[in-house]
């Protein structure tokens, strides 16, 4: 049976503008459902360049449409991806606009250990396959580092239980850069202070990351992508130390080394000093045992040696017969080589006064051609045949009259002396 509503009772029922209406379900969602956890797959994942984020949250039977603001959803201890499970918490409130109602999120989490399994398997596909694992990236931890780097949380006993090993086994300078280790901002602080360690100008020569045990989810933020990137990127080697031994997360991969807790990093980093203290004085001991068991086995060998050589006396005196033998041969040599000289140059000596006159004969010869060639280009000889030639006043040459001037007095040259006149004219 069909019931109705008749025009006349219809009437007397109240009336709303739309907005009105709208209004009044929005008080009436958001007052009902103030802050709700909704469990659900994100579905349609899409982040508006204004930061803020916008999916549904779906089951098998129905979809709640969702908003989370940028304010929130950088504070988020996760970051959704399309397909994750997940319980949101936010409160219910409605969109007149559009005539829908929908749930504001202002946190997650993801929905049971299943859930983060499937997604930390996935995100360490993902990374693996980027190469962030590869034991080629891995670098040398150093055997003893003068400081060592700590990210951790300040409190609790896992920062004391390290310095109290460091302090039993090698004491070392420590510089902690304190974080949060699970929560919200966990894996933000994290990545900080892995980049942080490998900004500032006094850089550790290592970094140890590290946290106490916990659950999956208590462990989440050394899992998440920008934690990974920080530890993969880091110039200084990272020892990852979270939880147990039986704990895995993804730094363990992308760290240079893996200890099972934070005390067994502690003990890995560092020596034992009286350990070390007690090898270098084995180490020296095995030297000077070696030292000696050479110089032992060089002086036996020089002993074989010295025994196969002949007695010294006796290598003196034949080999000082031999230098007696050695002079008298030179000195014989040497008056028969200077006999022979004597004889080359009294031999040069005949030789050489012929050919001596001979050569000074062609000089003078030679030389008195030129004399009397010389003595033909003389200009006394064109004086005398009754040519002269004039000087100014300061014995410069004259061979041109425009070289004088009127009542320039000059200096007339004959071969057999000169006179002094003065130029009265000249045309």
């Amino acid at each position: 049976m069909i019931n109705t509503i008749s025009l006349s009772s219809a009437s007397t029922l109240p009336e709303y503008t739309v907005t009105e209406l709208s209004l009044a379900l929005k008080k009436m969602v958001e007052t009902g459902f103030a802050r709700v956890r909704v469990r659900g797959e994100i579905s349609g994942f899409k982040r508006h360049t204004s930061g803020h984020v916008y999916f549904a949250l779906k089951d098998n039977d129905s979809v709640l449409d969702a908003v989370c603001w940028r304010g929130s959803f950088q504070g988020l201890s996760m970051t959704p991806q399309e397909g994750m499970e997940v319980i949101a918490v936010g409160r219910l409130t409605t969109y007149p606009g559009r005539s829908k109602y929908q749930i504001v999120v202002e946190g997650m989490e993801l929905a049971g250990e299943g859930a983060l399994l499937k997604l930390l398997e996935e995100r360490k596909r993902k990374l693996a396959a980027e190469g962030l694992f590869d034991e080629a990236r891995k670098k040398k931890i150093p055997f003893l580092p003068s400081l060592i780097g700590i990210v951790t949380s300040p409190t609790g006993a896992v920062i004391q239980d390290m310095l109290h090993r460091l302090s039993d086994r090698f004491p070392v300078h420590v510089l902690l850069w304190p974080v949060a280790v699970q929560g919200e901002g966990a894996s933000a602080q994290i990545a900080v202070a892995v980049r942080g360690f490998n900004s500032i100008p006094a850089k550790p020569d290592v970094l140890i990351v590290a946290r106490g045990g916990g659950s999956l989810e208590d462990l989440w933020a050394f899992n998440e992508e920008e934690v990974v990137r920080a530890v993969a990127e880091s110039q200084i080697p990272v020892i990852s130390a979270v939880g147990h031994e039986t704990d895995i997360t993804l730094i363990d991969f992308a760290a240079d080394k893996r200890a099972p807790t934070p005390t067994a990093a502690a003990e890995f980093v560092v020596p034992v000093r009286a350990q070390l203290a007690q090898a270098l004085l084995q180490y020296g001991a095995q030297l000077t045992s070696r030292f000696d068991h050479l110089l032992s086995l060089y002086e036996s060998r020089l002993d074989a040696l010295r025994r196969g050589l002949p007695p010294l006396n006796l290598w003196l005196t034949e080999a000082l017969q031999k230098l007696d033998d050695y002079w008298e041969r030179l000195i014989n040599s040497q008056g028969r080589f200077l006999q022979q000289q004597s004889l080359t140059l009294d031999h040069l000596t005949h030789r050489l006064a012929p050919a001596l006159a001979n050569i000074v004969q062609k000089a003078n010869h030679k030389f008195e051609a030129l004399a009397q060639l010389l003595e033909s280009y003389s200009y006394t000889r064109t004086l005398e045949r009754g040519f002269t030639f004039i000087t100014g006043a300061n014995k410069t040459l004259i061979s041109s009259k425009i070289q004088t001037n009127p009542h320039e007095k000059v200096h007339i040259h004959f071969y057999d002396g000169q006179v002094n006149a003065e130029i009265l004219d000249f045309d």
